[in-house]
């Protein structure tokens, strides 16, 4: 729902005049099926194993936290706040609270929905699954390394209870203890030690490839469904399309995958400011698939809802919002994105909303470990 602030924010923004929508050249719906790297077949034992692994606190130093805690179901498999609270919190998602001072996760939790496709840019190409990049700054190539990552963070999962370097192998350490953990490892991978690193991750990997939303509106309506999106979906298509939006937000994940600076606000919590990309306050272009379900917005969580994230874009002087930042240092693409003082953002959020698919919210009874699933 949007509230009293976001109409009257919509009222004094547009995207330009109606643009045509017959040229769909630009658009592409998602695959039906995510592609896996040939060495981490998808198997439904594997996917069901790594669910397991995705809600168990158990990977976590603090036995505390687990993967679905920061990436839950209800939240879009984000978390709905500005920074996450890793290890040490209590709570879920926005009322997610610490006692004492909280260890800063330094940037917004991004969904894991789709994330299977990350990478793929061009209409009409596949996904490659094993450069797929992960996280704001793109520091890891697939989901396999991007499993395992906020295990090692010490403000994610890994605590103060081991040191740098061993979150992961400790991790192992304590599935390996359990006799379930055992069993299903074994007979998902059917190797002797079966509880490995490698295997933690193919499994947490091969139930991150199943989140995927190739149902949402416009995917039906790029299929043929011309009934799927609303009118003012379809007119609001042809805006992204027309007013430079698809510079950045472009192919079948709606994202380039580039890092790009937009001079966005640095977050008030973060005790040093946060440079992105070799340090040019640069940050990857998120994908918009569910972009409805995964408030707040930018890499520092500061854009509360969608409409405040899109009239981000309507600066008139186009001057960057983070003091840091100077105008030559933003990027070009944004001189090419035409927002004025009209009204019409309805349409363009119109069509945002359609780009909302279903997805798997199975939450597991009980894990492995006999600990809570999703954590404190």
């Amino acid at each position: 729902m949007l509230g009293v602030g976001s109409v009257a924010l919509i009222l004094c923004i547009t995207l330009g005049a109606q643009g045509g929508t017959d040229d769909l050249s630009m658009f592409s719906p998602l695959p039906l099926v995510a592609p896996a790297p040939p060495d981490n077949p998808t198997t439904p034992e594997k996917v069901a194993l790594g669910r397991l692994l995705f809600w168990d606190p158990i990977l976590s130093g603090n036995g505390d936290i687990a993967c679905a805690t920061c990436h839950h179901p209800s939240r879009g498999y984000a978390d709905g706040r500005d920074l996450p609270i890793g290890t040490g919190g209590h709570g879920l998602g926005p009322t997610r609270s610490f006692k004492g001072i909280a260890p800063i996760v330094k940037r917004n939790s991004p969904t894991v929905l789709n994330t299977a496709f990350n990478g793929l840019v061009e209409v009409g190409a596949q996904a490659d699954p094993v450069n797929a990049p992960m996280f704001w700054d793109m520091r890891a190539r697939g989901l396999e390394a991007q499993a395992l990552a906020p295990i090692e963070s010490a403000e994610e999962m890994r605590g103060t209870r081991v040191g740098i370097g061993g979150g992961v192998a400790a991790a192992v350490q304590r599935i390996g203890r359990v006799k379930e953990y055992q069993q299903l490892f074994a007979s998902v991978f059917g190797e002797s030690p079966a509880v490995t690193q490698v295997n933690l991750a193919k499994a947490i990997a091969a139930f991150e490839r199943t989140l995927i939303t190739p149902n949402s509106p416009f995917d039906r309506y790029m299929r043929g469904d011309k009934t799927a999106m609303t009118e003012e979906a379809v007119v609001g298509m042809g805006k992204f399309r027309d007013r430079g939006c698809i510079g950045c937000h472009k192919g079948p994940m709606f994202s380039d995958f580039q890092p790009h600076v937009l001079g966005v606000s640095d977050h008030p919590d973060l005790r040093d400011p946060d440079t992105g990309v070799d340090g040019r306050n640069a940050f990857r272009t998120p994908s918009l698939r569910n972009v409805s379900r995964t408030e707040p917005y930018m890499h520092t969580g500061r854009m509360p809802e969608l409409v405040a994230a899109v009239g981000f874009y309507m600066r008139a002087d186009g001057s960057p919002v983070n003091p840091r930042v100077t105008r030559d240092q933003l990027d070009p693409l944004l001189n090419g994105i035409a927002v004025t003082t009209q009204s019409g953002l309805f349409d363009l959020v119109d069509f945002l909303l359609a780009l909302e698919g279903t997805f798997d919210k199975t939450i597991p009874k009980s894990v492995p470990s006999g600990l809570k699933p999703g954590g404190r």
